[in-house]
């Protein structure tokens, strides 16, 4: 089962250069069909609704492409991504524990408050985040051409993510220093 999860992240990540290269010598119809794909793999093995909602999504897009043969609405999926992780991520903000709450107590179950707290800004700066990478790739899709789109979606905006997670990390080492210096100085 975790081979399905980390097969669909795969297919999920690397869909950017799919679409990319296929529409060098496929039509946007022709393309269209992964983006079908990808959302009946995501309805298909997903339990979360939030997943399903995201695959009707993704299928609506893929319509909009069969109806018109234009590669624009397979250029907003990444947009259409970081949407629902914007809104997933803010509805926790709104209705706690924030999704970053929850994946540090599975770490350490019995979170202290500074804890909580910490993971609630994180919650927010991974919103800013969501944001920013969605108004950029939609900036992509609406204004780049396809190689500067394949390239920033594809690529660049994972970097972004990993330095994100790498800065987090820095960040909460270095409040977990100075947290535990207090309780000892």
């Amino acid at each position: 089962m975790a081979w399905r999860k980390w097969g669909l992240g795969l297919l999920t990540m690397a869909y950017p250069l799919v679409i990319y290269f296929g529409l060098q010598h496929y039509s946007p119809r022709v393309m269209a069909l992964a983006l079908v794909a990808l959302a009946l793999l995501r309805a298909g093995t997903s339990r979360q609704a939030g997943w399903r909602v995201m695959a009707l999504l993704a299928g609506g897009l893929a319509i909009a492409v069969l109806a018109s043969d234009h590669a624009l609405p397979l250029k907003l999926y990444p947009v259409l991504v970081n949407v629902a992780m914007l809104g997933v991520f803010g509805w926790s903000l709104r209705h706690p524990p924030t999704i970053v709450e929850h994946l540090a107590r599975l770490r350490e179950p019995d979170l202290p408050p500074r804890g909580v707290a910490y993971t609630r800004r994180v919650t927010q700066a991974w919103c800013v985040f969501f944001v920013l990478n969605g108004t950029i790739a939609a900036a992509t899709a609406l204004v780049g051409s396809d190689r500067v789109w394949a390239l920033y979606n594809g690529g660049i905006a994972y970097g972004l993510i990993g330095l994100m997670f790498v800065g987090e990390w820095l960040v909460r080492q270095r409040v977990m220093s100075a947290h535990a210096e207090g309780h000892h100085g």
